[in-house]
């Protein structure tokens, strides 16, 4: 028979999704896929349920309900202080992950160069992938994943197109700087490019960190395809519900891509969810406060039981470092933490594209009771390790 495509043979499937299956296989605390186990605020679910009954249950205008961008405007505008406008600037996605897939396929083509810092979400590579593109991988190094300038103009020296940013960071939990964004705007402008940006993470970051959009420096607004959803701000990962910011002459070419793709996202969700686009500025100080304290829960036990791990400026993530297990195969290892010690994680290779093995994920965005049955699972690590062969 004749050979399948090519592109779809040069990744794999979702690692990350993959250990969600090996965690449930076992039993185990899954603190792998970042997904969160409390409910969203109550006022979208009572809208939700007010709206079951009459809808809106047929498709929406195709970019998203009217309301849905009117919401969404109107809070970006605020947080960001640029003029959104919903008719305009914003296209309704199925979560942020089509949202960059959106945003690739109307930057790039088949040929060109996407800079992409490692360590990365794993969607950027397939992203780039099918979309024809090669991707050059510019490394934050641990521990402070700061990068190297110089790295990052080679990339576009070298026909880099693009840049994905991801920030806050998944997985590290990076929070980029205002003089590091400037470095990455300086670079993008003197080379005439793009930046893609990842921003799901926008309203979990620690203090003393501030987010700051890229998109809102100087020149970088008619550059910038900003790419979010509402899945981490009020934990509704499974309604997949992203979009797109951008100039209109961007917008308009992802509309068409957006068109063809999925259509348009689900118009009884949008509704619900519109509720929480309308939120105070105080729901996101109490978000903020809510997600520092399990950020403390967790990364208190950890150093209790003598665990070195990164300490995340934003998102909800910490890389434990497990090299002193004598791990060579991060993904074998995680599949032994599930069976053995009960918790889910993701191997850290799976973000990397230097070689990378010492590293494993965790997510924290779980109640207290499920953080501190993982904590007491942990703490039996190093004794049950003894028994793990470090070979694999």
């Amino acid at each position: 028979m004749r050979p399948l495509s090519t592109r779809t043979a040069g990744f794999t499937d979702s690692i990350i999704r993959r250990m969600t299956r090996i965690s449930n296989k076992y039993g185990a605390i899954n603190l792998s896929q970042g997904f969160p186990d409390f409910d969203p605020p109550r006022e979208i679910t009572d809208r939700l349920a007010e709206i079951a009954p009459s809808g809106p249950h047929q498709y929406a205008i195709t970019w998203g309900a009217q309301n849905f961008r009117e919401a969404l405007a109107k809070k970006q505008s605020r947080f960001t202080g640029l003029p959104i406008a919903p008719d305009k600037n914003i296209v309704v996605t199925c979560g942020s992950t089509e949202a960059m897939m959106a945003a690739m396929m109307t930057v790039v083509n088949p040929g060109d160069k996407v800079a992409i810092f490692s360590p990365f979400y794993e969607n950027y590579t397939a992203d780039t992938i099918l979309t024809g593109a090669e991707p050059v991988y510019i490394p934050l190094v641990p521990p402070t994943f700061e990068f190297d300038a110089n790295l990052l103009e080679d990339a576009f020296r070298q026909g880099a197109k693009a840049l994905v940013l991801c920030n806050p960071s998944n997985p590290c939990g990076k929070v980029f700087t205002h003089e590091e964004l400037q470095t990455i705007a300086d670079i993008v402008i003197k080379y005439d490019g793009y930046v893609i940006t990842d921003e799901v993470y926008e309203h979990i970051v620690y203090a003393p960190h501030k987010h700051v959009y890229i998109s809102t420096l100087p020149g970088m607004w008619e550059r910038t395809i900003s790419c979010s959803s509402l899945s981490k701000t009020y934990s509704i990962t499974g309604w997949r519900l992203g979009y797109v910011i951008a100039p209109e002459r961007i917008i308009e070419r992802v509309k068409k891509v957006h068109d063809f793709l999925t259509v348009g996202a689900a118009a009884p969700l949008m509704e619900a969810a519109t509720v929480g686009l309308c939120f105070p500025d105080s729901y996101y100080d109490e978000l903020q406060a809510h997600y520092t304290h399990m950020k403390q829960l967790f990364c208190n036990g950890l150093r209790q039981f003598g665990l070195e791990f990164t300490d995340p400026q934003g998102a909800y993530y910490v890389m434990l470092d497990v090299s002193k297990y004598g791990v060579k195969d991060d993904l074998h290892f995680c599949e032994w933490l599930a069976e053995h010690v009960g918790i889910g994680a993701v191997p850290g290779s799976c973000f990397f594209r230097e070689d990378v093995h010492h590293l494993i994920r965790f997510h924290f965005a779980k109640r207290d009771d499920t953080l501190n049955a993982a904590l007491d699972r942990l703490s039996e690590l190093d004794r049950k390790a003894k028994d793990y062969n470090g070979k694999s």
